[in-house]
């Protein structure tokens, strides 16, 4: 799905027109990178946490010349999906919660 898919989704759900649909999904996205470039966690129940993680600095090779390359540190966007999420993309459904039962009824002794 492009991001083009994604307006138009909203588009149709919501019954809103393109333009503010655009609108809505690109809010949606500056939040997001507003939020990860503080450092902030950003979680969506049943969808899954969008988080940075550091990267240590390392030494890497140039592919063309072999060459070392001194590669910095660095802070890297990572999603962690929900179980809820994991569930659906794997067509697991839902276990309905049992209810306990009540326990076996005692008799008194004579």
């Amino acid at each position: 799905m492009t991001k083009a898919d994604l307006i138009e989704e909203v588009c149709r759900a919501a019954e809103l027109s393109r333009k503010d649909s655009e609108i809505v999904v690109e809010t949606v996205f500056e939040s997001i990178i507003k939020s990860l470039r503080a450092g902030e966690k950003i979680e969506m129940r049943g969808f899954g946490s969008f988080r940075t993680r550091q990267r240590k600095p390392r030494v890497g090779r140039n592919p063309k010349t072999g060459a070392r390359v001194e590669v910095p540190a660095k802070r890297i966007p990572y999603f962690k999906p929900s179980k809820e999420l994991k569930d659906v993309i794997n067509g697991v459904t839902p276990q309905a919660t049992a209810t306990p039962s009540p326990p076996p009824a005692t008799t008194p002794s004579t």
